[in-house]
């Protein structure tokens, strides 16, 4: 179907972008939730016992609408929380904000399931935002219909999103002898061009492996030390690291 498609386009009968949303929704039809949802560790969640100004500055930080969450920890998810519903929160006169109260279902999926299949899902249930539990029913991660539907017409930027082209090139060396390094680099090819040897059978990225011995999702000027290589974070968002200075360490 795709080759026919291509043809098409070949031929004048489609345009570029036409032929590649088709290929899209072909495409996410073999996309399991596990291959784009955000990873826990980069999850922006809120605690319902947090004080409210703590959870309205991770709101208005993050840029985000909508949060998973928690009681005791990120495996305790309770729900979804709007940024909207906070605002009843500072009517004048209104009285104390329960945060328990303000919090939405939200949709549990398994790693497993397909992209198409949880489109129609969001569609019929009128939810943007679902969690992913692991085979051992403990929280994976999290995925937002942005998140599909970018699959099929390309990324969605908003006024969050950095679109910096230069991290589309993983390793670049830099005249110092550091690297700057995609937090997409595949752990493998981190290997291949910098000698290491990181074992990508847990994480498979560079900032998977980093994030993991950092402990939470690292912020810009935050520093990892593994092996004889120093990560440091150059550009982070409250979604996920997006880019390291790496440095190697003399022996």
């Amino acid at each position: 179907m795709i080759e026919e498609l291509r043809t098409a386009q070949a031929n004048g009968l489609l345009s570029n972008d036409t032929l590649s949303m088709l290929e899209g929704a072909i495409e996410v039809s073999e996309l399991q939730v596990s291959d784009v949802m955000v990873p826990r560790a980069q999850m922006v969640s809120v605690s319902v016992d947090a004080a409210l100004a703590e959870i309205l500055d991770i709101a208005l930080s993050s840029g985000h609408s909508r949060f998973p969450a928690h009681g005791e920890d990120k495996d305790d998810i309770l729900g979804v929380l709007l940024a909207k519903d906070l605002l009843q929160c500072f009517v004048v006169g209104a009285p104390a904000c329960d945060i328990r109260a303000l919090v939405r279902p939200v949709i549990l999926i398994p790693e497993s399931k397909r992209l198409n299949i949880l489109l129609k899902d969001f569609r019929q249930s009128r939810n943007h935002m679902a969690i992913v539990v692991d085979e051992y029913g403990g929280v994976a991660g999290l995925i937002t219909i942005e998140d599909v539907l970018e699959q099929i017409v390309g990324e969605i930027d908003d006024e969050h999103d950095d679109d910096d082209p230069a991290e589309q090139l993983h390793i670049q060396a830099q005249a110092d002898g550091a690297y700057l390094v995609s937090a997409l680099t595949p752990i493998a090819d981190f290997n291949d061009h910098l000698g290491s040897n990181f074992g990508d059978d847990e994480f498979d990225t560079v900032g998977g492996l980093v994030t993991s011995e950092i402990g939470h999702l690292p912020e810009s000027g935050e520093e990892a030390v593994i092996g004889q290589f120093n990560f440091q974070v150059t550009k982070a968002d409250d979604r996920r690291v997006h880019q390291f200075c790496v440095r190697i360490n003399e022996a």
